[in-house]
């Protein structure tokens, strides 16, 4: 089914506002995935979790997460049945939910000892998908700086596809971002800087660590925008027409491992594994944040940190934008280095202009490795 499918299947072009019963269909949906993953991944443990995460997983909370899952999917799919002409999302929401109960719910016991080993990474693309969402959705919803966008726009299908392609093959993909810092730090660490900052405060090997991770964010993005053979991998990212929370998660995994690993290369070799985990958690976190549909800023701190403004007129397809904005968490450094633009008002049109981008996830992934994105003749300006 293509993203026009899934859409007519689901809408039936009622209001959309809280107490519709649009939202409780949603929300029984996305907690019915959630849960039957979720007891998929206590039948197969070892295929589907990921060693390193799975040792720290308090297995009580776990099963009680899941449990309330099933549970609002079921309340909620119930409310929009009641509330809504098309049950479609109440019904796929409370299909899943009982397909999880049905499967032996929360108690599903692991009789298996685990050990290391080839994992698919259910387990992580569950938590984070549920963390995030529970944070920006809610955030884009109530103050949005484009209230007409809907969380499910145009391409949102390609976006979660991508969101899948960087948490499932978890393993494949860290093993190839820590390689260079694997390699820094065996030929290139320096072991008195690394005492020197161990010294420091941690709050200060903190916000150190923020610094030195995004002079090195701005010098890979700065090559994946003048690079041609890079800008192929790099302009996918840049192809969304319309930015939210999970529009960040449309990157090439080669570009995304570019990123990742020269920015943990630096870390490596000057920071301790808990402040660099600390980062690990912040960027992600502020990273999603500036690609959001958020209206709300403080003036004052959009000097001294990158807020969704900044950030949006980096994907801005506005000429006086292009190549402009590379920092990901201080503006201060593309002030310093001359890559800087930040107007008052919000940018207009997103996307990339003058070239034609592979259309879909498959294309998008294998043709850059072969040929340039297509150019195309530039739109003439309006009379």
């Amino acid at each position: 089914m293509n993203e026009q499918n899934i859409n007519a299947f689901f809408d039936d072009q009622q209001p959309k506002g809280l107490g519709t019963g649009w939202w409780a269909g949603v929300l029984a949906t996305f907690f019915g995935v959630l849960a039957f993953c979720g007891v998929l991944c206590l039948h197969f443990p070892q295929l589907l979790t990921s060693p390193e995460l799975r040792v720290h997983y308090p297995m009580s909370l776990i099963r009680a997460g899941i449990q309330a899952v099933i549970f609002a999917a079921l309340v909620m799919g119930a409310f929009s049945a009641m509330r809504r002409k098309k049950k479609a999302l109440a019904a796929t929401g409370m299909l899943l939910a009982v397909a999880a109960l049905a499967l032996g719910g929360w108690s599903v016991p692991i009789n298996q000892p685990l050990k290391d080993g080839p994992a698919i990474g259910l387990d992580w693309f569950l938590l984070d998908l549920l963390a995030t969402a529970l944070i920006y959705v809610p955030l884009e919803r109530f103050w949005p700086q484009y209230p007409g966008q809907s969380t499910f726009r145009p391409q949102w299908t390609l976006d979660v596809v991508y969101f899948l392609s960087t948490h499932l093959p978890i393993q494949v993909l860290s093993w190839a971002v820590l390689l260079p810092a694997t390699f820094a730090t065996h030929y290139l660490a320096i072991p008195p800087i690394a005492h020197f900052i161990a010294e420091l405060p941690l709050i200060v090997q903190f916000a150190l660590a923020i610094i030195v991770a995004d002079f090195a964010e701005w010098a890979i993005h700065f090559a994946l925008h003048k690079v041609p053979f890079l800008w192929r991998f790099h302009s996918i990212h840049h192809s969304s027409q319309a930015l939210d929370w999970i529009a960040g998660s449309r990157s090439h995994f080669l570009d995304d491992t570019l990123v990742r690993g020269a920015v943990l290369a630096p870390l490596m070799l000057a920071f301790s594994q808990p402040v660099i985990l600390a980062y690990l958690v912040f960027v992600t976190l502020h990273a999603t944040w500036t690609h959001c549909n958020f209206a709300p800023n403080a003036k004052w701190l959009e000097r001294f940190l990158v807020m969704p403004r900044y950030h949006h007129w980096h994907h801005s397809s506005q000429r006086e934008a292009i190549d402009k904005n590379f920092a990901i968490h201080f503006p201060w450094i593309d002030r310093l280095l001359g890559t800087y633009y930040f107007p008052e008002e919000w940018p207009e049109r997103y996307g990339i202009v003058g070239e034609e981008i592979p259309k879909g996830f498959i294309r998008q992934t294998y043709e850059p490795f072969f040929r340039p994105n297509r150019r195309v003749s530039k739109p003439k300006p309006a009379e």
